[in-house]
């Protein structure tokens, strides 16, 4: 299924495209990148990792981690230093979705035959489902949901955040076990098997609470989520019902994208995956294994744009 070029993207002459060698495809988020170097048949030679490439924490910075990652690639694949001009890159990057920062890194490309940037949601569908029509829900420490339809249009969901947002993620479920945790500190609800595991956590009282939480943050709070599911395992009532709720918002995530349940559905992030077994059953039955991940989007996305700019391959 070829896909229509990016917003943001820049593409050298038919006759540049031709030459290229190399496909890199880059996964960049917010704690990490994950780099695929691939030959101009799609087949992967190599893959790095660096530090974060999420556009909200600076172009600069991405760049300078998906070069260092991409060097990595291509030492494991016995490569020695790429001519960026041999190369075309597709990237799915969180922040892309903030125009201005999109054509920054557009903008100050070091010198790739190909740039072609998209939300690392979109990325993970494509490689999710090789291309073809999917829908991925994704829960880990925050939630997002994005889909591809047949006709090729595209809608995302979800993904507003930890503050106010971000239904059924670990960090979603971390603050509901914390305001459960103090209720019971208050004696405002029973204490509970959920509240002694945050206590042991957070700390035994107000001030330990109070301090725990002022410097937690999303990641502080999505470390709670592991301990809300293994109490919700042995049967605690809180727990059950956090547990329950989180199933119901990325039930309804789903349905929000996909209202005719038709599509096959992919889970990402360790949240998703280990609520999967109390899903209804019509999720559960679209339920597929991924085909590959964000980075094996971005590949695609180079795939595609170059068979349809220079009909070689």
């Amino acid at each position: 299924m070829n896909h229509p070029l990016p917003l943001h993207h820049t593409l050298a002459s038919p006759s540049a495209l031709a030459r290229v060698r190399y496909w890199v495809g880059v996964d960049g988020g917010g704690t990490g990148t994950r780099v695929k170097l691939a030959d101009a048949t799609g087949r992967v030679l190599g893959q790095g990792e660096a530090g974060p490439s999420a556009l909200g924490q600076g172009v600069a910075q991405a760049w300078r981690h998906i070069q260092a990652a991409l060097a990595q690639a291509a030492a494991q694949a016995g490569l020695g230093e790429l001519a960026l001009e041999t190369c075309a890159l597709g990237a799915g990057l969180s922040g892309a979705n903030v125009l201005a920062d999109a054509q920054a890194f557009i903008d100050t490309q070091p010198g790739f035959a190909a740039v072609l940037l998209e939300n690392d949601g979109y990325t993970t569908v494509l490689g999710a489902h090789g291309g073809a029509p999917g829908l991925v829900v994704a829960a880990g420490t925050g939630t997002v949901g994005e889909v591809l339809r047949a006709d090729g249009s595209r809608a995302i969901a979800s993904g507003w955040g930890w503050v106010c947002g971000d239904e059924g993620s670990g960090a979603w479920l971390g603050l509901r076990a914390m305001a459960h945790a103090q209720q019971a500190q208050d004696g405002r609800v029973p204490v509970s098997e959920l509240a002694r595991r945050v206590w042991a956590v957070a700390g035994q009282d107000r001030e330990a609470i109070l301090a725990w939480c002022a410097g937690a943050g999303q990641h502080g709070y999505a470390s709670l989520a592991p301990l809300v599911l293994d109490v919700a395992d042995a049967g605690d009532a809180a727990a059950l019902a956090l547990r329950a709720q989180a199933v119901a918002a990325l039930e309804q995530l789903a349905h929000s994208l996909d209202p005719q349940a038709e599509l096959p559905l992919a889970l990402a992030g360790s949240i998703a995956k280990r609520l999967l077994a109390y899903f209804s059953g019509n999720i559960r039955a679209r339920c597929v294994e991924s085909q590959g991940d964000s980075a094996d989007g971005a590949l695609l996305l180079v795939g595609s744009a170059l068979n349809d700019k220079t009909g070689t391959r």
